[in-house]
């Protein structure tokens, strides 16, 4: 029972997706080999390589959905082309491989710089499957194309079934990791002295794989009907300028010591850029640990600092801007933070009462934690 519970802990499954989904093509191949083997059926070995190219290096359900379906769907129009090409009587023979070149030219126009490129790939790769070497024979053509249906049926099914792991679970992690990253880096650039041990320039990286990374999980995440693609870019897009802003700051230098001493001379400031980190962890830890959004973020004021921000000169008389255009930075992330977490907290689906129950065996909420009983119904199922 306790090694059920860990299996679908999704923070193991997270945690050991390489290993896991190494065991889940594994096993989709012994599936596959168990089942054409005995019956001895003809061209069999594509079974087996359909299941390795649909699981691909895609460890999460929402990307094999997504390139099951476009091979399904590929594999069935090309299959069917190819035996309408073997079936119906042509009057010439060079219509064939015509015929061949027309569905395919078709396809790749179709599919051109679009997601659905995969799909036309295998509508071409089946269409010259069932044609062969420009000797079709139907029963060949036939075999072939139930083998490679078999064979993609079966990686979808024990990537649902077997340890699965969810894109939007990625998604979560992802999200929390980057917002993490960049509390780490304002709470950083707003303390007298940065923690000996942050390498900003590393967490900077790690922040841009990390949106590059949500990216690529958009598609798969919109097959698993979880969020859309519209919730998904927003999401992305307030990280991303949240980035760019903190970005900013970091690299803000003082053309003179005024501006400097004009806003270290800001009283509140600090206590206001510490509480807005703090609120982006906050938002990590929920956004981590699967509970609802709840994160309160106190306004930014700035006309508090109004008069030292625009009466600042230099001591050659010249008006100072810095100092006003630093404090719009900040009213600027703390814009944006309220803005995701306006976002976050109006996705129903988001949530996961999953997470939450593996939080809890990982000491990341406490067991008494309400938000399971008091969940809104209208929710739906838990993600």
């Amino acid at each position: 029972m306790k090694l059920a519970r860990l299996l679908r802990d999704p923070y193991f499954t997270n945690r050991h997706r390489r290993i896991l989904h190494v065991l889940r093509v594994a096993l989709a191949l012994v599936i596959a080999y168990a089942i054409t083997e005995p019956f001895d059926i003809p061209h069999r070995g594509w079974a087996l390589v359909s299941t390795v190219m649909v699981m691909g290096n895609l460890p999460h359900i929402g990307g094999v959905l997504d390139k099951g379906r476009q091979r399904l769907l590929g594999t069935l129009l090309g299959a069917l082309w190819g035996l309408l090409l073997i079936v119906l009587p042509l009057p010439w023979p060079g219509l064939l491989p015509l015929g061949t070149l027309a569905g395919i030219a078709v396809a790749t126009w179709a599919t051109f710089a679009k997601r659905y490129g995969y799909g036309g790939l295998m509508f071409a790769i089946s269409l010259l499957l069932v044609i062969g070497g420009g000797t079709p024979e139907l029963d060949v053509a036939l075999w072939r194309s139930l083998n490679v249906l078999l064979g993609t049926l079966i990686g979808i099914g024990v990537t649902m079934l077997v340890l699965p792991h969810k894109a939007t679970d990625l998604l979560r992690f992802a999200m929390a990791d980057n917002l993490d990253h960049m509390a780490r880096l304002y709470h950083a650039h707003t303390s007298a002295s940065a923690p000996v041990d942050l390498d900003t320039r590393s967490l900077l990286k790690a922040c841009s794989k990390l949106l590059v990374k949500q990216r690529g999980l958009v598609d798969a995440i919109h097959r698993e009907h979880r969020l859309t693609r519209g919730e998904q870019d927003d999401l992305i897009s307030l990280q991303r300028r949240m980035f760019s802003t903190i970005e900013l700051l970091l690299e803000t230098h003082w053309n003179t010591r005024a501006g400097h001493e004009r806003i270290d001379a800001m009283d509140g400031l600090r206590d206001q850029q510490h509480t807005l980190a703090r609120a982006i962890g906050t938002l990590a830890f929920q956004v981590r640990t699967g509970r609802p959004i709840e994160v309160e973020l106190i306004p930014f004021d700035l006309q508090r600092h109004a008069d030292l921000a625009n009466d600042a000169y230099s001591s050659d008389g010249r008006r100072l801007l810095s100092p006003s255009g630093y404090l719009w930075l900040n009213r600027e992330l703390a814009r944006l933070t309220g803005e995701l977490i306006e976002r976050l907290a109006g996705l129903e689906r988001l949530p996961s009462r999953r997470l939450r129950k593996g939080a809890r065996r990982h000491g990341l909420l406490a067991p008494h934690d309400t938000h399971e009983t008091t969940e809104s119904p209208r929710q739906g199922r838990p993600g």
